[in-house]
């Protein structure tokens, strides 16, 4: 499943519009091609989206599910993605008066609602919940298969989580495709499984599983792409990530992208992000298991330089890039070019 062009959606996201909540919904306003008829934030209600975000997207922001249904949507996305994906006690009332108003729902959370007895009696024909993060059936342990594959395989890696690895995998995957280039892009967030239809929600995967179900992934889609941009998950330098380490021997790839937030210097408090060169060599050495496997190179520097003005993103860029020695750029603000010609070179 995923949204679909002809499917009108708002979305659920009450105080992530400029909080740090709101990864999934700001994501959807800005790739989805489902059209966006509302964006749900008691926080902000009547104010500008774009002038909050820089979104160039005429979204009206709402105070509630009542207030959206005269923009008559027909799915309503939970947007917000919190510590734990635990759905807040105070979204139930707005999940059920969207259910009453005839509206889908989609789910990213950990929270899974479809099973609900009390959601489940709201539902009228042609309605339904979806549950984004469900494990796969039929999975098995990774074998390092994904090696054999003749395509390009580029991972988004990180020094964070929720630093831009989604929006660096979908700009190099739209760049790739305006060259002539066949790519996909491959999910492995809730997020991107919205956007893409298909993929594969890591963080719901057993652990024993999760690398063998990037790579059940990537053999299904590997050989029919000249170039494949997975979208990278956690940091190996969060105390609280899981997924990259999985990700990296599932999709063996060839190339990685380090994603870094400009300005950051912490993970969490007491846990600092180190210098880019060294993150840079340790993603570069666990890649290749000190031998064990191909060696992978870190091609490139994506920095999110959002809380910047351009002067400052442009000279957090050049400094970037005098530090490591690798091509720089934001591909959300200066697109992704510079970054697939590394790819490409490499």
């Amino acid at each position: 499943m995923r949204l679909a062009l002809n499917q009108r959606v708002a979305i659920l996201l009450h105080e992530g519009i400029v909080g740090t909540t709101g990864k999934t919904g700001m994501s959807l306003i800005r790739y989805s091609e489902a059209p966006i008829v509302a964006a749900i934030d008691r926080e902000n209600a009547g104010k500008s989206l774009q002038e909050l975000t820089g979104i160039k997207r005429n979204v009206p922001i709402v105070r509630s599910v009542a207030d959206a249904l005269k923009y008559e949507p027909q799915i309503l996305v939970i947007g917000i993605a919190p510590k734990g994906g635990v759905l807040p006690d105070d979204y139930w009332h707005e999940i059920k008066d969207a259910l009453l108003g005839g509206m889908s729902i989609v789910n990213g959370l950990h929270t899974p609602l479809a099973n609900i007895p009390e959601l489940k009696s709201l539902l009228k024909p042609g309605q339904m919940i979806w549950d984004v993060r469900k494990e796969p059936p039929n999975l098995s342990v990774a074998t390092g298969l994904a090696r054999t594959l003749p395509c390009r395989r580029v991972l988004t890696v990180g020094t964070d989580m929720a630093v831009g690895k989604m929006s660096t995998s979908l700009e190099l995957h739209w760049a790739s495709r305006l060259r002539g280039g066949r790519s996909k892009f491959l999910a492995t967030g809730q997020t991107g499984l919205m956007l893409e239809g298909d993929g594969v929600p890591l963080d719901a995967v057993r652990v024993d599983f999760a690398a063998g179900a990037v790579e059940q992934m990537m053999m299904r889609y590997g050989k029919n792409y000249d170039i494949v941009h997975i979208e990278g998950q956690g940091s190996l330098l969060h105390p609280a990530s899981t997924a990259t380490l999985p990700l990296i021997r599932g999709s063996q790839p060839t190339q990685m992208v380090l994603v870094h937030r400009a300005g950051q210097t912490e993970v969490m408090n007491g846990v600092p992000i180190p210098p880019l060169k060294d993150i840079v060599r340790l993603y570069e050495m666990v890649a290749c298991g000190a031998g064990a496997f191909t060696p992978v190179p870190v091609v490139g520097i994506a920095l999110n330089t959002a809380l910047l003005d351009e002067n400052e993103a442009k000279n957090a860029i050049e400094q970037a890039q005098q530090e490591t020695g690798l091509p720089c750029t934001d591909v959300v603000r200066f697109g992704a070019d510079v970054l697939l010609d590394a790819v490409m070179q490499s």
